[in-house]
């Protein structure tokens, strides 16, 4: 869970040139944003570690 006192890093990361920009397509079209998605997705992958 993101909260506004938590301190951001900044990462770089390499991924498929075609498939970002389907997905940043896609995020813009769904008006979300990348680095959240991708935060999210890292916040799905712990939470079901703890199970």
């Amino acid at each position: 869970m993101q909260c506004d006192s938590m301190p951001s890093k900044n990462v770089t990361l390499n991924v498929d040139k075609y498939i970002y920009d389907k997905y940043r397509e896609y995020c813009k079209k769904k008006g979300l944003i990348v680095s959240r998605q991708f935060e999210i997705m890292m916040e799905e992958q712990l939470g079901e570690e703890k199970k």
